[in-house]
């Protein structure tokens, strides 16, 4: 028996032009129409055996958030038949369930009541609670104080802890560091292992392939493809590829031809999207990173084969005698793929003083790495690769999603190879036997 069941399961949403027309609508007791349906959810249908891990994919605003409410049972289906037997912790929107007035430790209490827990038992499983979510004294603190990371951390915490038969996890991870992500995938292959039934929605493709059994991709509300994540998967990246090189040929200004990059000077970047983590002595400093293609445009994706531009500004802040900057490439497990600076390349950098800043382009083709997300963690370091001090290293300043290439990849990454088919060999003719 199926623990979860969508039968041709709809919700729609009224859209009104103006307050007064919802009030004209109330007036005439709902006989005459002044909305417009917007429909979230059409003909949605599928069913999640016990134990499976189900993963949801789909742009923003194609369905995923409005699914899973349905499933928690916070919303109610237009028409069709939904079935859920069985506990369901959900972790919906960031703190969801959680009162910005109470502390963290009294929000565990009400959650966890509402889950139908005893006080006794609740007492049990706090200890392991607040342990897994690692935030200290902010425990006793109110919620509206906590960062968004630190409400992710306990509302996780909670969710995983209530021995939940279904758990629901809608994109809060992405707003978590490196360490707590990958401690939650641990804990997710965990209950996988004893049984939970998982719905999982994030736009890691990484992440789907690494811990889904099966995959549904939503595209405005409709079943654009659900089964096995390596096929849904490609399927999905492709069509987010095709519709991102539309929209970068759309933005192209007409009639200015586009001139490699090289063919003019590295201009200065001082963005630094994201900082997880930053060390280092701070004699010189990091001051951006980019991502850009053979034109010197920003990538929001890597394409497997094509040529990009990883540009890393650096300025120095006291005397450096041998400069060498450099990045690592990492997976979405934290893991580093593959890495390269200036002197392992061969390219050796003047001297910086106080106040002077390099622009380094490192000229690289992407390889054919499996669906996922990659991130580029910039350094500059001062001395030779035996020996060497740190100046300044950011962990995961920019990530990239892995876009699909012309075939698939096996395992990690597609060997670049030459494939040689040896000419067949014809019969050799019957030999005469000759019997004296």
């Amino acid at each position: 028996m199926s623990l979860i069941e969508f039968q041709a399961v709809s919700k729609s949403y009224p859209i009104y032009q103006s307050p007064s027309d919802r009030l004209k609508e109330l007036l005439t007791f709902n006989r005459k129409r002044f909305h417009d349906d917007f429909w979230a959810l059409r003909d949605v249908s599928f069913s999640i055996p016990r134990g499976q891990t189900f993963c949801i994919v789909g742009e923003n605003g194609s369905g995923k958030s409005t699914l899973l409410q349905i499933v928690a049972g916070i919303l109610q289906p237009s028409s069709g038949t939904v079935r859920v037997n069985g506990r369901v912790s959900a972790l919906l929107e960031l703190g969801s369930g959680f009162n910005p007035e109470f502390t963290g430790r009294d929000n565990v209490y009400l959650n966890a009541a509402i889950l139908g827990f005893t006080s006794s038992q609740i007492d049990k499983v706090y200890p392991k609670i607040e342990e897994f979510a690692e935030i200290g004294d902010f425990i006793h603190q109110p919620v509206k104080t906590y960062s968004s990371g630190m409400v992710v951390r306990l509302a996780f915490a909670v969710a995983i802890h209530v021995d939940p038969e279904i758990l629901i996890v809608d994109e809060a991870l992405a707003v978590g560091d490196i360490y707590f992500r990958q401690r939650c995938l641990r804990k997710v292959h965990e209950l996988r292992s004893r049984g939970t039934t998982i719905l999982f929605v994030s736009h890691a493709a990484g992440d789907v392939k690494a811990i889904g059994d099966r995959v549904l991709w939503l595209d405005k509300g409709r079943v654009r493809e659900l089964g096995d994540p390596d096929r849904v998967i490609a399927k999905y990246l492709a069509a987010m590829t095709e519709k991102d090189s539309a929209y970068l040929e759309s933005t192209h200004r007409p009639g200015v031809a586009a001139t490699p990059q090289q063919s003019r000077p590295p201009e200065i970047v001082t963005t630094i999207p994201n900082i997880d983590h930053r060390h280092g002595d701070r004699r010189a400093e990091i001051i951006g990173i980019a991502v850009m293609d053979a034109f010197g445009r920003p990538m929001s994706i890597l394409q497997p084969g094509a040529p990009a531009i990883v540009r890393i500004s650096a300025r120095a802040n006291e005397h450096v005698a041998l400069p060498n900057v450099g990045f690592m490439l990492r997976n979405h497990l934290g893991m580093d793929f593959a890495g390269t600076n200036t002197t392992r390349e061969g390219v050796e950098l003047p001297p910086m003083t106080p106040g002077d800043i390099i622009t380094v382009d490192f000229h690289l083709d992407i390889p054919a790495f499996y669906p996922g997300a990659f991130s580029f963690s910039p350094a500059i370091a001062d001395g030779t690769l035996i020996s060497y001090k740190m100046c300044d290293w950011i962990d995961n300043a920019i990530a990239l999603q892995m876009g699909h290439g012309d075939g698939q990849v096996y395992g990690y990454i597609h060997l670049p190879c030459r494939v040689e088919v040896n000419a067949r060999l014809a019969p050799a003719p019957p030999q005469e036997v000759n019997i004296a």
